[in-house]
């Protein structure tokens, strides 16, 4: 057995617009193992500036990986604690690896085309104009869950947008969720959280940023909306702490981005967290490319979500790989009748 690494930079259609900035490429690399002709795909999908794997010897710990990749899937796990991209990249190469398809890694009805998954529509930030935009053509397009992107641009703006939706649609019609990234400092939180309840949204993710334990559990515990939180688990390794997190903040959801928390193990250890909890989750892609959407998708699926997922991320790029998944009236499909083509 033998395994190689390789990098790839996507290209966003349009620069993309978040509270860090706006992107216009994402850096991704892939694992590949070879065994007996058989080959392996695994998609290490780093966040620069918010994966906390982003460190000086990400490369450097790529080729360790490769170059000990018998040790086998469980042991590198374990040994790549503190590398949680690339633990996901070597669950999915192995998982590759041993499937019939490289790329049907859970084999369900989703992978055969008979069932498909709902997610959110995705608002980037941007100007007002841009933003309205977006919102029309993702209603017009079949969504009935939007997801915007806020703390860009000025919040009077975003409460504007936010009318502007729900004076066309209800809450029954479309559901709204915001993803504030850790915008909102603690002093002014709850105030502007207030503001937002007005518009029946289902939460706001990440209000604060992350690290202050103590501000986001008291606005959970005072919220007038729910509260999901996402970076917040980013960088919590031990069980043990991933409890004392949820026990501590108490938040109404958590969201799980398996790049950046340890891929399917690392997830399912908050999911079981979760559930002991009484705490509400979906799944959602870290804008990764066809490879791990796919990845993520076909896992999510085996979970039986109940309510939209955040798995859209797909047509975001130029140079994506063509693959079977395809998004129709807010779902995310699989179609078996379309190929890979996966060429690095």
């Amino acid at each position: 057995m033998t395994a190689e690494y390789k990098k790839y930079i996507l290209n966003f259609k349009r620069p993309s617009g978040t509270s860090r900035g706006v992107l216009t490429t994402k850096e991704t690399w892939f694992i590949i193992i070879n065994d007996n002709n058989r080959k392996g795909i695994g998609e290490c999908g780093i966040l620069r500036s918010l994966s906390v794997d982003d460190r000086a010897d990400y490369e450097e710990k790529l080729k360790w990986t490769c170059e000990n990749v018998a040790l086998g899937k469980e042991r590198l796990w374990e040994a790549l604690i503190e590398f949680p991209s690339i633990q996901f990249g070597v669950e999915m190469a192995f998982r590759s690896l041993e499937a019939a398809n490289p790329f049907e890694l859970f084999p369900s009805e989703f992978t055969q085309g008979n069932d498909a998954i709902p997610i959110n529509g995705l608002i980037w930030m941007g100007e007002k104009a841009y933003m309205r935009s977006q919102i029309e053509e993702k209603i017009a397009s079949g969504f009935n869950c939007i997801k915007l992107k806020i703390g860009a641009i000025d919040f009077s703006s975003e409460l504007q947008l936010l009318k502007y939706i729900r004076q066309e649609f209800s809450s029954e019609e479309i559901e709204l969720r915001v993803d504030a990234n850790g915008a909102f400092a603690p002093s002014e939180a709850l105030e502007k959280l207030k503001k937002l309840s007005e518009f029946e949204l289902h939460s706001i993710e990440q209000p604060v940023k992350q690290g202050q334990i103590e501000e986001m559990a008291n606005l959970c515990s005072r919220t007038p909306l729910p509260i999901a939180l996402d970076e917040e688990l980013i960088g919590v390794f031990d069980v043990t702490k991933k409890e004392e997190l949820l026990q501590t903040i108490r938040p109404q959801y958590i969201i799980f981005k398996p790049s950046l928390i340890g891929g399917y193990r690392g997830t399912q250890q908050w999911m079981d967290l979760a559930e002991k909890e009484k705490v509400g989750w979906w799944i959602t892609s870290a804008l990764e490319s066809n490879v791990g959407l796919n990845a993520i998708s076909q896992w999510t699926h085996i979970k039986k979500p109940y309510i939209p997922q955040g798995l859209g991320t797909g047509g975001l790029y130029t140079n994506n790989f063509d693959s079977p998944l395809e998004v129709h009236n807010g779902k995310i499909h699989y179609n078996p009748a379309k190929d890979w083509n996966f060429n690095l």
